[in-house]
């Protein structure tokens, strides 16, 4: 079929581009999303708008804008009011101005109040919960500027207020010190009872002196150096039985345990009336007074020599030579007993042993310390628990650093360590002559300008280079004065009660005493009369 020619074609129809219907339809969408987003934020306005914050009804120079009164920063903005009002309510009352620091003290209270119930109901504070207490405190500080509580005036007198207060808080820690050192040196009514009354036992009944001198010639074990000896220098009959007790009762062997007990001439009868009267498990307790020592005389012993000396009594006693200026913790007399001194002297009131465990009688025994016997000390004398975790355990802590023979000889950063429970190689004691190294230092020591007062810094001094380190499991220090983690207590061998609250006083720390009251029996007939309980 012949096509037509192109002037015979029927003519196409012009149709309106499809891009402008789109571009139209676009913008359309677009002013109709623009007209409803202004209209939803006419509708949204916030609650704040409604009821504007009047700032002209708070003074000139006190600005709150809007976002310090938004709902994540009220509470901080009523913190810090309420911190600055403290201070001034302290600079009122210096000034004498007590009507307004009551005001003060009273929006305080309110906005603490506040604080406290947002706290409680666990959700944040509201702007129209803390307007109100916001605006009035506003006012208030606005009025103390106007009373001239400005900055410098206000550091001034804060600063004053702090010396006072510091000066204040100084007296005090000097009567609470005074006042826990007379406690823990007075001996209980109880205790003193139960001395007396053993005391009346021993001489009143020749059938327990008998049976004392038979079980003493039966003990062989008392220089048998295959048995476990331990060493006690005390005069606390009860104290003493707990760390017996305590022993016995955690030991696998308490048939190998052998205690050397060492008192004075006062408390000796009562000592070997009780240890007679009492059986622990089969452990061997030997009784002695250190009085009955021929070779414990002021010729051979230095402190012996200086306790002798009536100026060295009054600086101890009466405390009128230096002013005052020794803390009354080194004036104790048990400083200046015999029987704290003994522990450098064991050789010699010992002189068949080859070691020696020894214990002070405010410890607890809670495993067994058998352990102890086979510890390797290296070629060293003592066996201990150094106490350098803080830089206050160190030796720069005890010694006088500025004297010359302290600063020539020794490291003022070396690890302190612990008296109390200590491994003591008498063999090496006794070739490397350790008490001798002791009388050194304390005869250098008359003018008390090495160390104060005390047995530990004699011993670090004397023990210096000598002193094996101890897993610190086996000793356990702090619970007579101090926080002890309680996962510490429980792996603890040994734990003592260093410091003035010992278990056995009523200045004891109550969540202590019973690690150390389970290792008496309160239903002994003389505990009962006593009255201890």
């Amino acid at each position: 079929m012949r096509r037509r020619g192109l002037d015979f074609r029927r003519p196409v129809r012009k149709r309106f581009p499809n891009v402008v219907w789109w571009t139209v339809c676009g913008i359309l969408v677009l002013v109709l999303i623009v007209v409803l987003s202004r209209e939803g934020q006419i509708e949204s306005k916030p609650t704040i708008s409604r009821k504007p914050y009047r700032r002209d009804r708070i003074m000139e120079g006190v600005t709150v804008t809007d976002e310090m009164l938004s709902s994540n920063s009220v509470t901080r903005q009523l913190t810090d009011q309420i911190s600055l009002a403290k201070a001034f309510v302290v600079i009122a009352k210096e000034s004498n101005n007590l009507q307004f620091a009551w005001e003060l003290s009273a929006q305080i209270r309110n906005s603490q109040a506040l604080l406290s119930n947002a706290a409680t109901r666990r959700t944040p504070l509201t702007v129209g919960e803390s307007e109100t207490a916001i605006r009035d405190m506003a006012l208030l500080l606005y009025q103390a500027q106007q009373l001239h509580y400005d900055s410098a005036t206000m550091l001034m007198r804060l600063r004053a207020k702090i010396q006072t207060l510091e000066e204040q808080m100084s007296s005090a820690n000097e009567k609470s010190s005074k006042y826990g050192q007379i406690a823990a040196e007075e001996v209980p009514k109880s205790l003193y009872c139960l001395g007396v009354r053993l005391t009346t036992e021993w001489f009143g009944n020749p059938n327990l002196q008998k049976k004392h001198r038979e079980r003493k010639q039966m003990d062989a074990k008392l220089k048998d150096n295959s048995m476990y000896h331990f060493c006690i220098f005390s005069d606390n009959i009860l104290a003493s039985s707990v760390v017996v007790n305590s022993t016995a009762l955690n030991s696998k062997n308490p048939d190998k345990i052998v205690f050397h007990l060492v008192t004075d001439e006062i408390n000796y009868a009562a000592m070997k009336a009780w240890f007679t009267v009492n059986s622990f498990r089969g452990v061997t307790v030997e009784v002695q007074k250190f009085e009955d020592f021929k070779w414990l005389n002021a010729s051979y012993v230095p402190v012996l020599k200086q306790l002798q000396d009536s100026e060295t009594q009054s600086y101890y006693f009466s405390g009128h030579n230096d002013d005052g200026r020794t803390p009354i913790k080194f004036r104790n007399p048990k400083y200046l007993s015999m029987l704290n001194h003994l522990r450098f002297y064991i050789p010699e009131v010992y002189p068949a042993l080859k070691k020696v465990v020894f214990l002070d009688d405010d410890i607890v025994v809670q495993k067994d310390l058998s352990g102890l016997f086979s510890i390797d000390l290296n070629g060293n004398v003592n066996g201990a628990v150094e106490t350098c975790m803080e830089t206050f355990h160190r030796y720069h802590k005890y010694l006088n650093y500025s004297h010359p023979l302290i600063r020539a000889h020794f490291d003022p950063d070396a690890c302190g360590w612990a008296f109390g429970m200590n491994v003591f190689d008498l063999v090496e004691w006794r070739k490397r002559n350790v008490t001798g190294i002791y009388h050194y230092w304390q005869e250098r020591n008359v003018d008390r300008t090495l160390w104060k007062l005390g047995t530990l810094p004699p011993g670090l001094l004397t023990f210096y280079g000598l002193t094996e380190a101890l897993d610190p499991s086996w000793h356990v220090l702090g619970l007579g004065y101090t926080n002890v983690d309680p996962q510490l207590i429980e792996k603890g061998a040994v734990l003592h009660f260093n410091g003035n609250s010992k278990p056995w006083l009523k200045i004891g720390i109550e969540k202590y005493k019973p690690l150390w009251e389970k290792y008496i029996d309160y239903s002994h007939p003389l505990l009962q009369q006593c009255n201890f309980h």
